[in-house]
């Protein structure tokens, strides 16, 4: 594997959503704002797939406030958060420009009877376990005349050290409630404060 090839396999992602013209999909989009950043959706209906690999592109086509608005996403975009599958349509065609020109209904896709809305992914690489390598002990055993110095020279495996285990105790907290009394004032009549000003 030459050099680029290489850099782009590390920048790939593990899984990808599988992506057909004509569905309606909703995409998830990480977007930053000065020092904040906030997931934003974008549903629409995937209009044309291209490229390969890392530089691997699809354009979403909705409409918004009577004006018809295109993104194109990268498909491994660490923005792109995820792609989650709104409605199976049907394609004829590989890319759905015609649907510029339509207007209402007519620019959706029809949905296809009975198709499961299903949000799969394709494995591209699987994430693998590092296994810890164990260290071999080669037993080195020298020739000798009699069968007795034979057994004398034969190494025993050496057995593991014993790990000390420590139980973890968990104490339970409970907590009291302690109920205080409350006297309650009275407040004198408001008529005696009527014949005082009088």
């Amino acid at each position: 594997m030459d050099i680029i090839k290489s850099i782009e396999h590390e920048q790939l992602k593990n899984k990808v959503p599988v992506l057909d013209v004509g569905n309606t999909v909703r995409v998830h989009v990480r977007i930053k704002e000065g020092n904040r950043e906030r997931i934003q959706v974008f549903e629409g209906i995937i209009i044309k797939k291209q490229g390969g690999g890392l530089n691997e592109t699809f354009t979403v086509r909705r409409i918004s406030y009577g004006v018809g608005v295109e993104k194109t996403f990268l498909v491994h975009s660490p923005l792109v958060e995820k792609v989650e599958l709104v409605r199976v349509g049907k394609a004829r065609r590989a890319k759905l420009f015609y649907l510029r020109d339509r207007v209402g209904k007519a620019s959706k896709t029809k949905e296809k009877l009975g198709a499961r809305i299903e949000n799969k992914e394709i494995t591209l690489k699987e994430e693998m376990a590092e296994v810890p390598v164990a260290e071999e002990v080669a037993e080195v055993v020298e020739p000798v005349a009699t069968e007795a110095a034979v057994e004398e020279t034969t190494v025993a495996p050496e057995e593991a050290p014993a790990v000390e285990t420590q139980e973890v105790v968990a104490e339970e907290v409970v907590d009291t409630v302690k109920e205080e009394t409350v006297e309650i004032v009275e407040e004198a009549p408001a008529e005696e404060e009527t014949k005082t000003e009088e």
